[in-house]
């Protein structure tokens, strides 16, 4: 593969990946130090529901190593509830807690509402909002309602230089999004991992085979490699049911450095 290829998880706070992933007796102020030893990026889903406090995004980047990278979920308030429409302030603000992370922050993703649909002005409330959008960040959005996915919404993420979020999920079809992979809207991609369902509450271990899944992921990123300059990658605990192992299975797939549980129990002894 010729781009970077930066594959995580959504979220690092889970008490279920004490014991299967996390060494035993790791303290939640600690999951995130020891998360970076064995992946290099992180989603985070908390920035959807509320921009955190500088020191929390601090305390972020002080604990993780040069070379990581956070990917946040712009919030709700912009998404969902003002729907792109006079959000230039809470934009900017959410735009400034992001740059405290420095070179640890990642692409932003606005992921839109299943309910926000392709009409005139809902298209016209997109371009005026893409058009606010600093240029010193990398950008992506996803769509959940299918029929954004037309040349006229891929032409307007080209020309603004957003990536269209490959999300393999219940709201679009599988099939769509890895044909979508083809031919990409910037110069970075963007994959979410997420399960067409949200039932599994248990997230200690793998609860779905997705091998024929992962399989078609496979031939997308290599063929996607070649046309982006890095692609960010997150699985959601709902896709096979713990998501560090689907991460790992995705990375030993594409040929990449695979640390195990055991290693980071290793790792967190020599401390």
């Amino acid at each position: 593969m010729s781009a970077a290829l930066l594959l995580g998880t959504q979220g690092w706070n889970y008490s279920d990946w004490v014991g299967p992933f996390y060494p035993p007796g790791t303290r939640a102020a600690d999951m995130l130090r020891v998360y970076t030893r064995a992946f290099p990026t992180v989603e985070v889903d908390s920035t959807f529901y509320a921009i955190p406090a500088e020191p929390v995004i601090r305390s972020w980047r002080e604990r993780v190593p040069e070379g990581f990278v956070f990917a946040l979920k712009i919030p709700q308030e912009i998404t969902h509830e003002k729907r792109l429409i006079g959000v230039e302030q809470l934009l900017h603000r959410f735009c400034g807690r992001a740059s405290v992370l420095g070179t640890a922050v990642g692409p932003l993703l606005l992921q839109l509402s299943p309910e926000f649909h392709p009409t005139g002005a809902n298209r016209d409330a997109l371009r005026g909002f893409l058009e606010l959008l600093p240029i010193r960040f990398r950008w992506a959005i996803e769509f959940r309602h299918p029929g954004w996915l037309d040349a006229e919404t891929l032409d307007l993420l080209r020309a603004s230089g957003v990536a269209l979020a490959l999300a393999d999920s219940r709201w679009i079809k599988r099939g769509i999004v890895l044909e979508l992979a083809i031919e990409p809207t910037a110069d970075f991609a963007y994959v979410r991992w997420m399960g067409e369902q949200r039932r599994i509450t248990d997230f200690s271990h793998v609860q779905i085979d997705r091998e024929a899944e992962l399989s078609a992921w496979v031939q997308a990123l290599e063929g996607l490699a070649s046309r982006v300059q890095t692609i960010y990658g997150y699985f959601n605990n709902q896709y096979q049911g713990h998501s560090p192992e689907s991460a790992r299975a995705m990375q030993q797939l594409l040929g990449q450095a695979v640390v195990a549980p055991e290693m980071l129990l290793e790792q967190v002894e020599l401390f």
